[in-house]
């Protein structure tokens, strides 16, 4: 009866202490029938807060200047504030030269063991890998590249400041394989101006190559920039961009011999501003940011290794 007594004892003590030990956190419910616990909210800027998608992308493909002769260049002042108002990356290369392999390397992952400015026709000089129009097109995603003085939709032909070693997706036979796809979606710089006018309009992907004056490749800097200056403001403005999260990048295929650092430029709404980022980039990692962005597979291991730019979006 005594030991009895005592034990009964104890458990009434037990339970008076567990009850007047208000610092101990109650048990989380587990199993099928517990109910869900909210999520903790990530703290603003940690890497839990992925940023949204973008609507879209526009890339303006200058040609042949280093980073060094453009970006604080009394030259380039549009450029330069642009610049300055949005994000940069410091160090961001080509990734050979002459300027074809770069424009390959953008738009598939590798530049296909292409080392001259060869032209399409005749089954030669072709990238026969995967591509972005492929990944985009397979993703339910639409896409236009805009050819500044090109005289008709998918020419393979060089024509006055025309040149095709600066139109990358002809060089792709999933493009020419059909007149009808590729004329829908190669197409003269004039039809940017009617596809600018609604945001739905404007491909989620486009590619810009101005001409070879308007590029820099054989004219100034000076005068390329007034080229940026006249044409960029109307795609800041679009629809597109004044109503949606997209992005505008303006690069360069390449530098110079000495120099292959080339300036890359983010700008629009969902880039950051008053950005400069010193992380080391190449014509690859703008791939990668293009193919996270909207949940694409990598194509090669080039794109696959290389780190999105994200520090420069929003």
């Amino acid at each position: 009866m005594r030991r009895a007594a005592a034990i009964a004892c104890g458990l009434l003590a037990a339970l008076a202490l567990v009850g007047c030990t208000g610092g101990a956190a109650a048990p989380r419910a587990s199993g099928p029938g517990a109910a869900p616990q909210a999520p903790a909210s990530p703290a603003p800027g940690s890497a839990a807060a992925a940023p949204a998608s973008l609507q879209h992308v526009v890339v303006i493909m200058d040609e042949n200047k280093p980073a060094q002769s453009v970006i604080g260049s009394v030259a380039a002042p549009y450029l330069t504030g642009l610049a300055r108002k949005y994000a940069q990356a410091s160090h961001y290369s080509a990734i050979t030269h002459p300027s074809l392999p770069n424009y390959l390397a953008v738009t598939s992952g590798t530049t296909a063991g292409i080392t001259s400015d060869c032209n399409p026709p005749g089954g030669r000089c072709l990238d026969t890998g995967a591509n972005l129009a492929e990944e985009l097109d397979a993703a339910g995603r639409s896409w236009k590249m805009y050819a500044e003085s090109m005289p008709a939709p998918c020419s393979t032909t060089n024509t006055g400041l025309y040149a095709v070693k600066h139109n990358p997706f002809l060089y792709f036979p999933s493009v020419t394989r059909s007149a009808a796809y590729c004329r829908a979606h190669d197409v003269p710089y004039e039809q940017l101006a009617v596809d600018l006018a609604s945001a739905h309009a404007l491909p989620d992907f486009s590619f810009i190559s101005p001409n070879l004056c308007d590029d820099m490749h054989d004219c100034s800097v000076a005068a390329g920039d007034r080229w940026l200056s006249a044409n960029v403001p109307r795609i800041l403005a679009s629809p597109a961009f004044s109503t949606q999260r997209s992005l505008l990048v303006i690069t360069f295929d390449e530098g110079d011999a000495a120099d292959n650092v080339v300036p890359c430029v983010f700008a629009g709404p969902a880039a950051r501003r008053g950005t400069t980022v010193s992380t080391p980039f190449t014509h690859y990692s703008l791939l990668r940011t293009i193919e996270k962005a909207w949940g694409l597979p990598a194509m090669t291991a080039n794109d696959a290794n290389s780190a999105p730019m994200s520090p420069l979006l929003r």
